[in-house]
Parts: structure tokens; C-alpha cells; sequence
């Protein structure tokens, strides 16, 4: 049985950044992952184009972290957005930043960024094994090792879990980490989907199956509440079973269990007060205005929203337009600022990009993500009951913890970028 400094459980973005960090400060340094091929999550993030990170300060980061972000300030000061960019493009990633600040690959591979990663862990001196770790061994308190779920096991005084949550099971993240916790005495908040696409009541959104909006306004309320709880101007897209998208993944985060509580308002011309929307729509009845109200609408909206407007206005379909009335357009614009969607439910946590819960924070070192309730357990990433708006966000909280985590066992007082 070898004898390892650490041993880090999951090649994932985290658990790559910990492994290399603290081999370079001095450390022998065993990663075990359970599948043949590294960080198969971080391929598939962005559609495939892999957001690494949002060009942002600390202070905006913070924001846009939804659950423990005063967790993170240490974390993210130390390791903050551009010191990832940094240590990616010194690995031959070169950067680009989209709209919102995302940070993409220029290549726009995901694969470029894996295989960094992998290289960054691989140069320091890391030792990889294909291995499932089912029990954490600790003695009076203090870690010792792994047990294998093959019945192999390594021996470390320090071991770091970065197995990621329960959203994409087929990538490898099927919740072991909260096991290996919770045989450590830690409490996990229950795991629930973040950044997911929303079932809605509203049936007709499959007759828009497909339809991608862009440059809209989506606003989520909850009742009793004066200030809705988010609004932003980006995409969306209709599916089958309701809504997706970045702007609704983003909303997908503030959804409690009781979603009776909540409604989605689209503003399709963000761009229009009421006012200007009733002059646009005048204007193109004007132009159609011996045709049937139907028609008229090809200018205004896309083809598969029409019939839905159409309905929902109670506007016959087969009124001209000349003879289409004041109060007729002014529910019709109502409806076209305020189209209105009822969330039902969330997909399965299994097709969440991020998961919200994990291991709780209070019990983990800020300063180190050092266990506090068995020495020598270090946690980083998406195990931990932390999770971020889309953009670039989750991907950082995993560099930013796996580098502390890493800095953490490591020998040597080296930074990870030289």
C-alpha cells in the first residue's frame, strides 16, 4: 500500500486545479477518478464550448453566487476570475470574453481547456488512478486514507473531496461525495437542481418547441412580494414541456419547492414602451389594414408565437384590422410586455447543470477547505452547498476552492501560476 501527502477523490475542474496546486507546493499527490476520462462535465459545459470563468471583480462574483457567497471571499479573493484566465492561457488556452463577461476558449473546444487541466496535474507530478472511492478511513477524528470500491486502498493524511454533486450522473457526478461526508459526521443539505430548464402549466409552449427568443426581458415574481425576484435581458428557447435557456436557467436558482408561489412574465420588446409598441403595431395595421388580424403580425412577432398572441388576445383571428378596437390593442400589447408563464415543476436533478446543496459550509474552513469535524478532510467544488448563476460563475467557485483546498496540503508556500 503506497503512502501518498493527498489524495484527491474526482478529476473534475476542481478536483484537477487542488491535485496539480498541491503537487507544485511540494506534495505527493494521488488523484483517483472514477471514470477513464478527466473533467467530463467541464465538456460538456457551455454547449461544449466550456465557459471557463466571467471576466468580473470579486465584489460582482459575489452577487452573482446564489447560495453562501459570503463563504467564498476569502477564496475568491485569492483565486479570483483572472488569475484562472491567467493560469489557462500560461497553458496555452488562449481567451476570449463574450457578452455578459463569459470567458470562452477562442478555440470554443471544451476539450482545450480538459486537456490544460489534465496537463497542469500531469506536470506537477500527480499520480492518476480509475478508481471508485466508496469509504473515507479515519481514525479518532483524523483522516488516514480511501477504501476502493474494488477493496484496494490508499493511505494519505490528507484527503480532499471534489467529486462534484448529482447533476449529470453520466459524467460521474452521482452524489459520492455526500456519502464520503456524511461517513465523516458531516451534515449535507438535501441536493436539489440548479440552473435547469421549467416545466410550465401552460401547454402552449409546445406549439413553440424550438422557437429561440433573443433580446427579451424574463421577470420572475413571487406573490406577495412588490420587486420581482429577477429580471434580465438575454435568450430564452420553448421546449416541449415549457421553457429553457440562459435567462431561465438563471431563474431556475431563486424557484423554492412550492413553485405555486411564483410566476414568469416574457416582455418580447423590451426595447418598446407601451406606448411606442401601440404606435408599432398601429403602423403595421395600417400597412395590413384590410387584412385579417392574423396576418397582420409577421412583422411584429415570430411565426410560431402568433397563434398563441392570437388566442390569448381573444382577438378573432379573422377581424380586420381596421376594425380591431383601442381596448383590443391594449390587451394585445399587455400581453406581448407581460406574456405570462406558470411554473409547474423542474426537470430532474439528474439534467441539472449545477446542483444546488451539498456538504454545509459552516462546517468547512473558509480560509483552507478544511473539514471541521475530521482533520486532515479538505472539500472543494460542487460538493460543497455552494452554486452560481450561469455565465461562468460555477465553474470559478470550483478553480477558487480547489485552489485553496490545494494550497492548503501543499508543502511548499508556491503559487500555482509560476
Amino acid at each position: 500500500m503506497k503512502q501518498f501527502d493527498v489524495i484527491v477523490v474526482g478529476g473534475g475542474a476542481a478536483g484537477l486545479i487542488a491535485a496539480g496546486t498541491a503537487a507544485k507546493n511540494g506534495a505527493q499527490v494521488l488523484l483517483a477518478e472514477r471514470n477513464s476520462r478527466m473533467a467530463r462535465k467541464v465538456m460538456i459545459t457551455g454547449k461544449g464550448r466550456c465557459n471557463v470563468t466571467n471576466d468580473c471583480s470579486e465584489e460582482v462574483f459575489l452577487q452573482n453566487v446564489c447560495s453562501n457567497s459570503k463563504f467564498l471571499f476569502g477564496a475568491i479573493h485569492r483565486f479570483p476570475p483572472q488569475r484562472t484566465m491567467a493560469l489557462l492561457e500560461s497553458l496555452g488556452v488562449p481567451l476570449k470574453v463574450e457578452r455578459g463577461n463569459r470567458v470562452f476558449p477562442v478555440s470554443d473546444q471544451a476539450v482545450d481547456v480538459v486537456d490544460a487541466l489534465v496537463s497542469f496535474a500531469k506536470k506537477a507530478g500527480v499520480v492518476f488512478v480509475q478508481q471508485r472511492i466508496s469509504q473515507l478511513l479515519v481514525v479518532d477524528g483524523t483522516v488516514t486514507g480511501v477504501g476502493c470500491e474494488d477493496g484496494a486502498v490508499f493511505s494519505a493524511p490528507k484527503v480532499i473531496v471534489a467529486t462534484g454533486g448529482k447533476s449529470y450522473p453520466l459524467t460521474g457526478s452521482t452524489g459520492d461525495g455526500y456519502q464520503l461526508a456524511t461517513q465523516a459526521g458531516h451534515t449535507v443539505t438535501p441536493a436539489m437542481p440548479s440552473l435547469i430548464p421549467i416545466e410550465t402549466k401552460e401547454d402552449w409552449c409546445r406549439e413553440c418547441m424550438g422557437l429561440s427568443l433573443k433580446n427579451v426581458t424574463l421577470t420572475l415574481w413571487e406573490k406577495g412580494r412588490k420587486k420581482p425576484l429577477y429580471t434580465e435581458l438575454g435568450e430564452m428557447l420553448f421546449t416541449h414541456f415549457g421553457v429553457s435557456g440562459p435567462l431561465v436557467l438563471t431563474a431556475s436558482t431563486y424557484l423554492k419547492k412550492d413553485l405555486s408561489q411564483y410566476q414568469l412574465e416574457i416582455d418580447l420588446k423590451p426595447a418598446l414602451d407601451n406606448r411606442q409598441l401601440e404606435q408599432r403595431i398601429l403602423r403595421d395595421f395600417q400597412v395590413n389594414s384590410n387584412r385579417d388580424f392574423f396576418n397582420s403580425l409577421s412583422e411584429l412577432l415570430p411565426r410560431k408565437l402568433i397563434p398563441v398572441i392570437v388566442r390569448l388576445s381573444e382577438i378573432p383571428p379573422e377581424q380586420k384590422v381596421h376594425q380591431v378596437t383601442r381596448e383590443q390593442r391594449e390587451k394585445l400589447c399587455g400581453i406581448i410586455k407581460h406574456l405570462a408563464l406558470t411554473p409547474k415543476g423542474l426537470l430532474p436533478i439528474e439534467e441539472a447543470i449545477v446542483t444546488a446543496g451539498g456538504v454545509q459550509t459552516k462546517e468547512v474552513n473558509p480560509h483552507t477547505m478544511e473539514s471541521k469535524l475530521c482533520q486532515g478532510l479538505y472539500f472543494a467544488g460542487e460538493v460543497l452547498d455552494l452554486d452560481a448563476r450561469t455565465g461562468g460563475f460555477n465553474l470559478q467557485i470550483a478553480f477558487c476552492t480547489g485552489f485553496v483546498a490545494g494550497e492548503s496540503v501543499g508543502k511548499e508556500d508556491v503559487s500555482c501560476t509560476q
